[in-house]
């Protein structure tokens, strides 16, 4: 006959027997809900976005890791982008997806020039990007990379003036399928491919762009002032749009 000590180990271990069930449902869960919510959206999904809907103390990094390692021979592969998740065509069947009504325009060399600058040393300003070229750069250029979404208004310098500071986006990651910024090609990559003459100045150096969006020591965040300033919002704040 059982006592009271027998009963109660029975009943540990039966909760003992049944959690690993319960964690491999909730995870399980987890991983759908994940899968469902990235697949939905157009833009990244950050882990935030997902944790605030899958089951309460579900490791959010690791269901998004293991869903990764799941799709990584698949036609469609799950990406990180900036922190967050998104669903792109595997790199070695782009061939094969058709781009035409949704191309891009090709950016003129100045464009591609001044996308690199920013890429590779914001915060900057305009002022900075033309005394790295060496020539004036129109606004239309920039025009251009705002409008295509890679580039974006960071701050305000905090030096006479007060210049605008300039960053690339999420977007940017994303259509050049980097994870981060770290992820630019380096002096040796650049030369690898060609895109750097073999007679390059001996001092010449690629700069490790910034590795946070944070504004930095020097930088004052953008105002509804500034917006109307820039033009981006009609006085009042009420949108041009």
């Amino acid at each position: 006959m059982n006592g009271p000590d027998d009963d109660h180990r029975m009943d540990d271990e039966a909760a003992a027997a049944t959690a690993p069930a319960i964690d491999a449902h909730r995870i399980g869960e987890a991983e759908r809900i994940a899968e469902a919510l990235v697949f939905a959206s157009a833009q990244p999904v950050s882990e935030g976005f997902i944790a605030d809907r899958v089951p309460r103390g579900v490791d959010v990094r690791s269901v998004m890791q293991r869903l990764k390692a799941d799709y990584a021979t698949r036609g469609v592969n799950l990406i990180q982008v900036d922190g967050a998740w998104a669903f792109r065509t595997a790199a070695d069947l782009s061939f094969v997806i058709r781009r035409d009504d949704n191309e891009v325009r090709k950016l003129s060399r100045a464009a591609l020039e001044v996308l690199a600058i920013i890429a590779y040393h914001q915060p900057v300003t305009r002022a900075e990007i033309e005394d790295i070229r060496g020539v004036q750069t129109s606004k239309g250029t920039l025009d251009v990379l705002m409008e295509s979404g890679w580039v974006r208004f960071r701050g305000r310098r905090r030096t006479p003036g007060r210049p605008v500071t300039l960053g690339t986006t999420r977007d940017f990651l994303d259509h050049f399928g980097l994870e981060e910024l770290r992820d630019l090609p380096g002096l040796e990559e650049l030369k690898g491919a060609g895109l750097l003459s073999g007679r390059i100045p001996a001092n010449f150096n690629v700069p490790s762009p910034l590795m946070s969006d944070e504004l930095t020591e020097d930088e004052d965040p953008i105002t509804q002032l500034d917006l109307e300033e820039l033009g981006l919002l009609a006085p009042g704040g009420a949108s041009d749009d």
